[in-house]
């Protein structure tokens, strides 16, 4: 899987892409302790309402951004996008009203939901072999895996030293060294002919990665897969903290051990896949994944009834390892479906769509999984099972429908 890291355009996005990452985590630890200083009594509110400005962000800026650099160079709107993120994360440190926080990340998230299609869709013209393709789309994986959990630590090493909002400034160094990796890699040229999507009107080039995502009949299964995802980690990452504290009386070490549980699941997955995908569909990954992640999800509420406690939290952590693997099983080969579905031309429209769409199943699910939460533990988990489960179903029903190629693999 190392060998793409050979590839000198790759490797210098690559780094940009952990770099970048290495900020992000620990802008996500300043903002909980930020949103702790100026609302005490509501912190909780203050960042799940921040949380949620980054959602809607995602959703609705992604499809629009495409549109509007339709026509720029790649390299400029990911760096354009990483200097907006640079400038935002030094300001964080100076504001003193909560809506400032609000405006803010929505700034930071809007130039991130830019930068990430944009680079999505840069790898599939420099890497043309479909082994390194995949190996690149696995190791990106295990970035955001590592940024999940080495970034915590890395805050914490630094809180030591310095305060919280200096933190930010980490961030911004992070969005920096991003920004000159990108600067220094010299990338191909994508296809623009006449009747291509720069030539629309605006509001249709907004639509158009949308409009061809469904049209893709080999990319319509992932708009369930999406829904399995999000439901099962939802559950994960919301309700963590809750079965830790309250559920099994633990203190935040087992909170991040138990987060660390399901990032390992999510990193051995994805270092396995690239020799799995030589010999496997993705069809039969993905689905065997979204099935993993659904019973994995059901079987929750055996594990927070186990005795003794000690049991539970085993069962929970070995659950949440499930939900790794499954996660990235349904993920990482959705680029390969993307890269093989549309045009070369297409491809930053179409990216950028998934990365709407799949956001758009986490603002669903992030709230359920929180208000129902409050509610009864083992309901909302069997609810987002059984919401995973008809997904799954219903991702299976649209490939039984889908054309398929050389080897078993979908084609549009």
């Amino acid at each position: 899987m190392l060998r793409v890291l050979t590839h000198p355009v790759y490797r210098r996005l690559f780094l940009a892409q952990i770099v970048a990452l290495t900020g992000t985590g620990l802008a996500t630890v300043a903002l909980g302790l930020l949103a702790y200083q100026l609302d005490p009594g509501n912190a909780g509110g203050v960042l799940g309402t921040a949380l949620a400005v980054k959602m809607v962000a995602y959703v609705f800026v992604a499809p629009l951004a495409a549109a509007a650099v339709a026509q720029l160079p790649r390299r400029a709107v990911m760096v354009g996008a990483d200097m907006v993120r640079l400038v935002v994360a030094a300001s964080l440190p100076f504001v003193g009203q909560v809506w400032q926080v609000y405006a803010l990340i929505f700034a930071m998230q809007a130039a991130s939901a830019t930068f990430t299609p944009t680079f999505q869709s840069v790898i599939p013209d420099i890497l043309r072999d479909e082994d390194d393709y995949t190996s690149a789309l696995s190791l990106s994986r295990l970035a955001y895996d590592l940024e999940a959990v080495l970034s915590p630590m890395l805050a914490a090493a630094l809180l030591l030293v310095v305060s919280s909002t200096t933190l930010f400034f980490g961030t911004a160094i992070g969005f920096a060294g991003s920004a000159a990796l990108v600067v220094s890699t010299v990338l191909p040229r994508r296809d623009t002919p006449v009747d291509g999507p720069p030539e629309m009107p605006f509001g249709q080039r907004a639509r158009h990665g949308i409009v061809l995502f469904l049209k893709t009949p080999g990319l319509r299964p992932v708009l369930a897969l999406n829904l399995v995802v999000a439901a099962a980690g939802a559950f994960v990452l919301v309700q963590t903290v809750v079965i830790a504290r309250s559920t099994f009386g633990q203190g935040d070490a087992t909170v991040a051990l138990l987060l660390a549980a399901n990032g390992a699941g999510s990193m051995g997955a994805a270092i396995a896949l690239p020799r799995v995908l030589r010999r496997k569909t993705e069809r039969s990954v993905m689905l065997g994944g979204a099935v993993l992640l659904t019973v994995a999800t059901a079987m929750i509420p055996l594990a927070l009834s186990a005795s003794p406690p000690v049991m539970g939290l085993v069962t929970v952590a070995g659950l949440w390892i499930l939900v790794g693997i499954g996660w990235a099983a349904v993920e990482t080969p959705v680029g390969r479906l993307i890269r093989r579905g549309v045009p070369s031309r297409d491809l930053a429209a179409v990216f950028a769509a998934q990365f709407s769409l799949s956001h758009a199943c986490w603002l669903v699910t992030y709230p359920v999984a929180g208000w129902l939460g409050g509610i009864s533990l083992s309901g909302t988990a069997l609810a987002l099972a059984g919401v995973a489960g008809i997904a799954t179903l219903l991702a299976a029903w649209l490939w039984q429908r889908t054309p398929v190629g050389e080897r078993g693999k979908v084609v549009s």
